[in-house]
């Protein structure tokens, strides 16, 4: 059985269920596109704007979803500071449990239809090597650009939670959820750390109304002004006892802190009270970005899955 049309919110828990069945079966498959997190917040953070510009197919066995496609079309984002770019490209996530890799060539081929005469963008993970076969077979190659010393491949790191050292922020400083917060202060926190920035009010509300969304893991470190210096979400997969932080930033103000270090060993004391074992987050993975990777690496995390980033030029056909 198959399925072809808008993505919509009753899609998200579809497909993070079968994120959930596949972190279970093979976590190295999941690809920072495809987790139980990411889903949520890509569609909370961008549906408000860009839902038209969205594509999905989804395939059944039976009732159970076992296969997904997600393509993002051309679109105009307009940010904070006024700027707009234009996206002229397509790019897809996607998923296919192991068990059903056969209908790699049927979702490839149904991406190259709907994403027909643009620059096609994809990102496996290094360890799905039947998928990774099939995509060459039909033109796709290595994008060089993605993998160079500044591109934007990433990859998903993972820690067990045990042995969580206890936090400290400076003095003055205090951990917040977004429960007992306004909601105008926690989309600022999030535009200040990442601007230029579409985010709004709207996109956060969206957020919210995901069914994966916890204020209460929602956390962000308030200064002794009152900014909200940083913030991040994370995401509880309460089936795998997993929690996924994303996204995670800090306003370019109150950087080199310890901020972010303090407050996601704060989220992640709060995520194993709330049952979780596990977790992970995404950065990029490319030498000339090392930041992040150096605070989650200091934090303990490990490199778990990473992109393996595909191109395929208009020309192609």
């Amino acid at each position: 059985m198959t399925d072809l049309e808008f993505l919509t919110a009753g899609d998200i828990p579809l497909m993070q269920g079968l994120a959930q069945r596949v972190t279970a079966a093979r976590p190295d498959l999941i690809s920072a596109g495809a987790s139980y997190g990411e889903l949520a917040w890509v569609w909370g953070q961008g549906s408000v704007l860009h839902s038209a510009t969205w594509r999905r197919r989804l395939w059944f066995s039976a009732d159970e979803l076992v296969a997904w496609g997600w393509a993002f079309l051309p679109r105009q984002v307009t940010r904070d500071d006024g700027s707009v770019k234009d996206v002229t490209g397509a790019s897809l996530s996607y998923q296919v449990h192991p068990e059903h890799t056969a209908l790699i060539d049927e979702l490839i081929d149904w991406y190259d239809g709907v994403a027909d005469g643009l620059e096609r963008t994809v990102s496996p993970t290094t360890a799905e090597e039947f998928a990774l076969e099939r995509w060459a077979a039909h033109g796709y190659e290595t994008d060089v650009e993605a993998l160079g010393d500044t591109g934007d491949w990433t990859q998903l790191n993972e820690r067990e939670l045990t042995d969580v050292e206890e936090p400290s922020l400076p003095a003055g400083f205090r951990f917040r959820t977004a429960d007992q917060v306004r909601p105008e202060a926690v989309v600022r926190a999030h535009v200040d750390a990442w601007t230029p920035s579409a985010y709004t009010i709207q996109s956060y509300a969206a957020v919210r109304r995901t069914a994966a969304y916890r204020g209460d893991l929602h956390v962000l470190v308030e200064a002794p002004d009152g900014t909200m210096a940083a913030s991040t979400i994370m995401w509880l997969d309460e089936a795998n006892t997993t929690v996924e932080f994303e996204p995670v930033g800090t306003h370019p103000a109150f950087r080199r802190l310890g901020l972010a270090r303090a407050m996601m060993l704060h989220g992640m004391r709060l995520a194993r009270a709330a049952g979780a074992t596990h977790a992970t987050v995404v950065c990029l993975g490319a030498p000339g970005h090392p930041k992040a990777r150096a605070l989650y690496y200091g934090l303990g995390f490990r490199e778990l899955s990473r992109d393996a980033p595909l191109v395929r030029t208009a020309k192609a056909g």
